[in-house]
């Protein structure tokens, strides 16, 4: 039987990409089709908060929910739809196509020993390796490093007044060797949470900071090639 073999300049080759979205403190909205071209569309959400941090908190479906810390700042799914799958514990996990790791690890200066630990979760996606910082509020350990590191995206918090400073933070993503680096809990426009600070302190350390606020981003495995430590801020939308 003839098998045709079509050119090269008829071939397509699907290049899937990830839509991030910023909703304030350590909350964001990650849209991907993690099954491919054709796929219903997968809903993640990290760090979602309570109407009390004087921020509207996020709704709508989802199908994923990462939850860092048992605080209203980080830890309030219920205006959330779709039965999303919430994860809150430290493990490992396959859901709705991704591959997840989640550790724990200090969410305060002192170890823990004020405000417990967090849950740090490394994410593959779209051939992306993602890591969600949370509610971590000191430097990792070397395992953690070791786990966490070639990040091509991190989510780094850089505004805790009782947790990561802009110098640390600076060196928590040179350590994880991170491609690019969004900026996350940190004070914005209608933030009542206590004990935050804005984002010069890091952005001073760290240096290339852009002074344009992207509404979103949207991203494919290829464009992170050539990138080392770029800095993306987002709008609070």
């Amino acid at each position: 039987m003839y098998t045709y073999s079509y050119p090269s300049v008829f071939r397509y080759t699907y290049r899937k990409s990830m839509h991030i979205t910023y909703h304030g403190l350590s909350c964001f909205k990650i849209v991907a089709k993690t099954a491919g071209r054709g796929s219903d569309d997968v809903t993640v959400v990290l760090g979602p908060f309570d109407k009390k941090t004087g921020l509207k908190p996020l709704q709508g479906k989802a199908n994923l929910v990462l939850l860092p810390h048992a605080d209203e700042v980080f830890g309030t799914p219920e205006g959330l739809r779709n039965d999303p799958i919430i994860l809150d514990f430290p493990g490992e996990y396959s859901v709705v196509g991704i591959n997840i790791v989640s550790l724990a690890a200090p969410a305060d200066l002192q170890g823990g020993s004020e405000r417990g630990n967090a849950t740090i979760s490394i994410l593959d996606i779209e051939d992306m390796k993602v890591v969600y910082l949370g509610a971590l509020g000191s430097e990792l350990s070397p395992d953690q490093y070791d786990a966490a590191s070639g990040a091509d995206i991190v989510f780094l918090p850089i505004g805790d007044e009782k947790g990561l400073d802009g110098k640390t933070a600076e060196d928590v993503a040179r350590k994880l060797e991170a491609k690019v680096i969004i900026p996350m809990h940190y004070k914005t426009a209608g933030v009542k949470v206590k004990d935050l600070r804005d984002q010069k302190d890091f952005c001073s350390n760290i240096g290339n900071c852009p002074k344009d606020l992207l509404d979103k981003l949207t991203i494919k495995a290829p464009d992170l090639e050539s990138k080392v430590m770029e800095v993306c801020m987002l709008k609070v939308v």
